[in-house]
């Protein structure tokens, strides 16, 4: 991570790091609006953009309409002419109705015109699983955007990172796309004060260990952590290795991780099927790293169904931290 000087650093909860990078990138750039469904007067779905339209205007922090088609179409066309918006869907769910503008138009305009405009434009997804929202509000849909070339995608699983892929992603010329998981939003954690970004691209080792590697993304990193504390108890020490850029990945890091194990889990909720982890473990069997591994690499991502709206079934159908542990166990043999 890079920083200007030495900020203080301070506990915040994971919205409002990301209230705070807005507040920053709307004082540092008059370029830089918000546009979304309810961010103004309401704050926001979940509260992420709270009072900003006080102290920056209607002008600044945009209520749009209730239509994701129209609201991506502006922000992409703003993009193109100079400006730098961010986007709010109130749910990762709803970029299925702005498709058109993400993948046809955002990721593919520079290539299209040569080179000659860019679309830096943001895009924020409140995304995954946990809150009993039921099917149509629940998803992770990140592997569907990291499809998409010319898109970059990220996945903060911390506050401090949080706040930092924020300004990254305003500093990037190309367009991005943040996936905030919603049960993250009250999470809290040291923030530094002031302006700093955290790179695309970089994974952040969150935990070291010897024996297993574990590579997770947002939510399922602290699932990870917890499981890998108890394992460690049993004999059996699992690094973790938190992505939290899905496009473009940090291939060296993971790499570099599994060449010390010899072991890889990959874990996270998006659909198991072409998933993310579905790519880490491609790009582990396609290196060197793949001569190092002493057991077959293990997927653990959501089922292949909806999410339930019934609270023990909505659990059944992604990862938890009981299955991380099964599938360490078993990949070790229970012991190192």
């Amino acid at each position: 991570m890079k920083a200007l000087g030495t900020p203080e650093v301070r506990e915040l909860s994971y919205a409002e790091a990301i209230r705070e990078a807005l507040d920053i990138a709307l004082d540092r750039d008059d370029r830089v609006f918000l546009m979304g469904e309810d961010i103004g007067v309401y704050g926001g779905a979940f509260q992420v953009t709270g009072d900003l339209v006080e102290k920056h205007g209607p002008d600044r922090v945009m209520d749009t309409p209730i239509s994701e088609l129209g609201g991506a179409g502006v922000a992409v066309g703003a993009a193109m002419t100079g400006m730098k918006p961010i986007f709010e869907f109130q749910f990762a769910d709803f970029a299925a109705l702005a498709m058109e503008q993400i993948a046809n138009q955002a990721a593919k305009a520079r290539f299209m015109l040569g080179g000659s405009v860019s679309v830096p434009v943001v895009m924020r997804f409140p995304a995954g699983s946990g809150t009993g929202a039921a099917a149509q509000h629940s998803q992770s849909i990140e592997a569907w955007l990291g499809h998409v070339p010319g898109l970059k995608v990220v996945q903060p699983s911390v506050p401090e990172d949080a706040k930092g892929l924020v300004l990254a992603a305003l500093e990037d010329s190309d367009p991005v796309m943040i996936f905030e998981h919603k049960i993250l939003y009250k999470m809290k954690g040291h923030v530094p004060a002031g302006y700093y970004t955290t790179p695309i691209g970089k994974a952040a080792v969150r935990r070291t260990g010897a024996n297993l590697t574990i590579v997770a993304t947002s939510v399922m990193v602290w699932r990870a952590i917890e499981a890998a504390e108890t394992l460690a108890a049993e004999g059996i020490d699992a690094e973790v290795v938190d992505l939290r850029s899905i496009r473009p990945m940090d291939r060296e890091t993971v790499l570099e991780s599994v060449r010390k194990t010899g072991r890889l889990i990959c874990v996270y909720e998006g659909v198991k099927t072409l998933g993310v982890g579905a790519e880490v473990s491609a790009m582990v069997a396609e290196s060197d790293a793949f001569d190092f591994l002493d057991a077959p690499i293990v997927r653990l991502g959501g089922a292949d169904s909806p999410i339930p709206y019934n609270p023990q079934l909505e659990k059944a159908v992604v990862p938890q931290v009981s299955d991380i542990l099964v599938a360490a166990r078993d990949l070790t043999g229970g012991r190192i």
